[in-house]
This record gives structure tokens, sequence and C-alpha cells, in this order.
């Protein structure tokens, strides 16, 4: 990691708080090693008379093609609100790194047609016959249009494919449109 820029404003300088930010920024470096410049900004943006001292803690942080930027994670505890900054800044940089390795979530199979085989809609349910010749199950929880009780048995529809414990199951079932542009 590139040096770590303290600023600690509106308050005495700590070095028992630079210490605990800089022991903060050297643990990100396992979840990316390519950091360009981290800069935290500790301060007290303002007095409550009620709440007391407020504790502000941004953190500005440079990787390659982004910025992840941490703003104003407030606590009357500073040791807090800079727990409470590097953990989003760490959910920041763990979804830049999941992107960045293209581990995106993905569906192994589009769309797949098929036609609805069965239904029971005094238990909420019904069944697909897939082109691929397999039959899968679908509750109206699956379905995006139209609704579970528009659907008849031999309506064609797109639907994901999806491995469930007892066999195939439809995600995302929508009835094709017609011809003439009706469903």
């Amino acid at each position: 990691m590139q040096p770590i820029q303290i600023v600690i404003r509106d308050m005495p300088n700590s070095p028992a708080i630079e210490s605990h930010i800089r022991k903060k920024a050297e643990k990100l470096n396992p979840y990316f090693d390519r950091i360009n410049s981290c800069r935290v900004v500790v301060d007290i943006p303002q007095k409550h008379k009620r709440q007391g001292k407020l504790f502000s803690v941004s953190i500005d942080m440079t990787v390659p093609g982004k910025e992840l930027i941490v703003n104003h994670k407030l606590d009357e505890d500073v040791y807090v609100a800079i727990r409470d900054a590097f953990n989003a800044l760490l959910r920041q940089l763990e979804t830049y790194t999941r992107r960045r390795r293209g581990d995106v979530k993905t569906h192994e199979h589009a769309d797949v047609s098929g036609h609805i085989a069965k239904l029971f809609f005094d238990e909420a349910y019904g069944f697909i016959d897939g082109i691929d010749g397999n039959e899968y199950y679908f509750s109206p929880t699956n379905v995006v249009h139209p609704a579970f009780d528009q659907l008849n048995i031999g309506d064609s529809v797109h639907f994901i494919p999806t491995p469930a414990d007892d066999g195939l199951q439809a995600h995302h079932v929508t009835k094709h449109k017609e011809p003439n542009g009706s469903l």
C-alpha cells in the first residue's frame, strides 16, 4: 500500500488514533494489494448540545480505475467511527475486487422456453415442460408476468432454469407475447 495520509482536524493530534488508523489500513492489503492512495480525515464537524461530541471519519481511497469514498461515519467514540468507516470501505473494496476478477453472479443457462403442462391453483404451483425435455416446478413467487392466476395450461413461457432440492425449478417465468402483441 502507498503511504496513508491522515488528517486530524478540530481536535488534538493523537499518536494512538494515528496508529489505530494505520493498523486498520494495513488490514486492507490482503483484500487488494494495488491500492494507489488512501486519505483518512478525522474531525468533529460540529458540537451538538444534546448529543455531545460526534467524531466524523471520511476515507478516500484510489485503486486502479476507481475511487472508493466513505463519507462521514459519525459516532461519539472516535474508535467506533474509525471501525465503521473502515468496515464500509472494506465492503466497497471487496465488491471492487470481485468485479475486477469477474466474479459476478451469472446464470448458467439463459432463458429457456417451454409450455405450461400442469397448474394447481388450489395448492399454488405448477409445472412447465421445457423444450429441453425437462419438467420444471414453479410457484406464484417465480412468475414475473402475467400473474400466476392468469396463466393457462398450454401457454408458451420462457424462464430461467435452476436446480432445486428435489428436481428443477423455473424462475422468472414470463408468458411469451402473442404475434399481435398481446399476452
